[in-house]
């Protein structure tokens, strides 16, 4: 697999796919008059009001570059009468890396094998006679678990954290039995099966493993490969999002530094799931006597 920029499958997502990038436009966009696409306003090279623009051609039906015409090489040539396919994805350890870089292909593979199981356990899963409970701990350990299984070392954008939580709304309602129409928030009947939220999940894994990969030596191979550094010149625009800027963001939201993954024990308490115990959600009787005393007395 050859990885370089816009590399690898495009995925149509979205009811009106934009001819340029094959993802979904919104009301800010326009149609090709020669192919009766919806382009993005970013993608078209328009500036200024859209409205204003008759006429419009496509850069696809122009003859430019879109993802689809990006050349693909086919095959690599090992140099001793031996050739390899080439090919723009390939399952690694049940883990799906695309040549483009990215979780989108790992997300998209996860979340179907992740459906899969879910129908597999539908007769658990979805029957009336079943607690909430049971069906929650069920899902927990077999299809959430198969849901985020190598999301630690994803560099997961927006759009592939939704792609999880969406999954995860829908399998939620299906288990509890409600709709749309019910007008149930996802987090009560999140609580009502007694499981958390998949970011949550992924979030505490990703600095679980950061935990690890920081406490190597720096003459391990490990700490070899993420101070390494790509020669070349950058290209314009944003570079791609990467594991350590998800890791810093994470960090920053619990207020944690680097240093602290140092002490293993520590970093384990301050990272893992606060559950919490029988002493704090059940207040003895005598404590909330002296509460109404004192209320009492205030008044």
């Amino acid at each position: 697999m050859r990885c370089q920029v816009d590399a690898g499958e495009v995925v149509k997502t979205g009811k009106y796919p934009c001819g340029a990038c094959r993802k979904g436009v919104g009301s800010n966009s326009i149609l090709c008059t020669s192919c009766c696409a919806w382009i993005h306003r970013r993608c078209s090279g328009i500036v200024g009001n859209l409205k204003l623009a008759s006429n419009y051609i496509c850069g696809r039906c122009r003859g430019g570059r879109t993802a689809e015409s990006t050349e693909r090489q086919q095959q690599v040539s090992l140099g001793v009468g031996q050739n390899l396919e080439c090919v723009e994805k390939f399952c690694y350890l049940g883990d799906m890396i695309g040549a483009g870089g990215g979780a989108e292909d790992a997300s998209r593979t996860r979340t179907r094998c992740a459906w899969s199981k879910f129908r597999e356990l539908a007769p658990i899963l979805t029957s009336r006679g079943a607690s909430l409970k049971v069906k929650g701990k069920v899902y927990k350990t077999c299809v959430q678990r198969t849901m985020v299984y190598g999301s630690e070392t994803w560099p997961m954008k927006k759009e592939d954290m939704q792609r999880l939580e969406r999954t995860e709304r829908m399998m939620v309602r299906w288990m509890c039995g409600v709709s749309l129409k019910n007008r149930i928030s996802s987090e009560e009947l999140k609580g009502r099966l007694g499981i958390e939220g998949i970011d949550e999940i992924v979030e505490r894994g990703r600095l679980r493993w950061f935990g690890h990969v920081e406490r190597k030596p720096e003459e391990s191979w490990v700490s070899a490969c993420r101070k390494f550094e790509v020669a070349g010149t950058k290209g314009r625009g944003r570079s791609k999002k990467t594991w350590e800027e998800c890791v810093r963001n994470d960090l920053n939201c619990r207020g944690l530094t680097a240093v602290m993954a140092q002490d293993r024990n520590n970093w384990r308490s301050l990272t893992g799931r606060k559950r919490p115990t029988r002493a704090s959600m059940e207040k003895p009787q005598h404590t909330l006597l002296r509460c109404g005393r004192m209320d009492a007395k205030r008044k």
